[in-house]
């Protein structure tokens, strides 16, 4: 049964479309989703706008790529882009960007308490969530700015959708949450009435989370609590901004893949939940496809050719001519068969010529090493030839259950990506002028 192909992704219409505000590339860890992201943005800047493209691998070689020594919370300049438009790069900082959002909604006495609490520290530093939330937070600030025509966002390596899609609400949802609430409240009443009213009210649960998280612990997240009380709204409504910002019509998602088992099946995921969600999806970009290579010659005949090579008995080799019945056979003049006899030029010839013809004859033969070589040479062909079936067996399958779903399909490359020429080489397959390499 033949599938109808998956429409195609067409980048450059994207990515010139002044409406295209923002493009998150999202999918699992290992996928090229970075160098994608990178790719993209520079893509955009060489065709004319201002792209800035938010990274939160802290990998260094996309910095390398890049030209740029480090990246930092900062946007930075990517020098030797082409045309008009231009390039900057930044990296996620989580904690920084937690203490932005602390110095810039709370007076400096409250901050400086905020910024010092050790609950605090840990919780900006590592809290589960607080990555896919802090990128979120520097995305919104970043398009609240006015600054860039184009944001391209590269996703935290999440094993689950659900992870990157939920974090802003469900941190949010913490910070606001009725346990935070709790432990304020015996701030809120003060001094020694509200330690009476917290032993009264509250002493079972607030023993029991003394034995298991010690005294100090809570005593730091009241201090916090109490601290960060005129700010805890503020982290839910920016967390609803968020979210509708990732709803709106000038954002589109990318969904990022390898035609693999485990990351098209994390990439359906993906699909069917930004469906779920009302998020604007604008394809799958299918990274490492393996392609080229003669289609006539398949595996099986590769690798039953490698076989004769290696065992010496076909008549193209030396040794595979021993059984015939003429030195002559051997050198491939003639054939020494009643037919060549009865009519054939070369049984007229003097047979005195055929010692001398012999003498030539393992200069004509393929020598051990020669086969050697071609048979290692087949069997790689046939090795590609599988991988390619079993990828398109794949894709077919992600094809079959998401048809609506365009694809751009990019081939791989022969290393890794380490300069704005190899960011230049993706982007082009990324946009489909390349599609005959790989």
């Amino acid at each position: 049964m033949s599938l109808d192909p998956a429409p195609a992704l067409e980048i450059d219409p994207l990515i010139d479309d002044p409406a295209t505000r923002i493009v998150v590339c999202c999918g699992s860890g290992g996928v090229g989703k970075t160098t994608t992201a990178a790719a993209l943005g520079l893509r955009a800047a060489e065709r004319g706008r201002k792209a800035v493209v938010l990274t939160i691998d802290p990998a260094r070689r996309l910095a390398q790529s890049m030209g740029i020594d480090a990246l930092d919370n900062t946007p930075r300049r990517v020098p030797g882009t082409r045309g008009e438009g231009e390039l900057h790069a930044m990296m996620l900082d989580m904690k920084r960007t937690f203490d932005e959002i602390v110095e810039a909604h709370a007076d400096p006495s409250r901050a400086r308490a905020i910024l010092e609490n050790p609950f605090y520290q840990s919780l900006s530093a590592g809290f589960a969530g607080t990555q896919e939330y802090m990128a979120m937070e520097k995305l919104g600030q970043l398009r609240a700015g006015e600054e860039w025509d184009l944001i391209v966002v590269d996703t935290p390596p999440s094993r689950s959708a659900l992870d990157f899609l939920d974090a802003p609400k469900n941190l949010g949802s913490f910070l606001d949450g009725k346990f935070l609430r709790v432990l304020m409240a015996p701030a809120k009443a003060g001094g020694r009435a509200g330690m009476k009213f917290l032993n009264a009210g509250m002493s079972l649960m607030t023993g029991t989370l003394g034995k298991l998280l010690g005294g100090q612990f809570l005593a730091d997240v009241q201090t916090f609590v109490a601290a960060m009380d005129t700010m805890f709204g503020g982290f839910r409504a920016r967390a609803d901004a968020t979210y509708q910002l990732l709803q709106a019509p000038g954002t589109a998602f990318l969904v990022v893949a390898a035609p693999e088992r485990d990351a098209l099946r994390e990439a359906a995921y993906f699909v069917r939940r930004l469906a779920d969600d009302g998020m604007p999806l604008a394809g799958l970009v299918l990274n490492r496809v393996h392609g080229g290579g003669p289609a006539s010659l398949t595996a099986e005949r590769a690798l039953s050719a490698a076989e004769n090579l290696e065992d010496g008995g076909i008549v193209d080799q030396w040794d595979g001519k021993a059984g015939l019945r003429s030195t002559r056979d051997i050198t491939g003049i003639t054939l020494n068969s009643p037919e060549d006899r009865a009519g054939s030029p070369a049984t007229t010839e003097d047979p005195s010529d055929a010692p001398e013809a012999a003498s030539h004859a393992p200069e004509a033969a393929v020598t051990p090493e020669a086969a050697a070589l071609a048979a290692g040479l087949l069997r790689l062909h046939a090795e590609r030839a599988r991988q390619r079936a079993r990828e398109a067996r794949t894709r077919d399958r992600f094809t079959a259950l998401h048809p609506e779903v365009p694809v751009a399909e990019v081939p791989a490359l022969a290393g890794d990506v380490h300069d704005l020429t190899g960011l230049r080489t993706v982007a082009r397959r990324l946009a489909g002028e390349d599609r005959d390499s790989g």
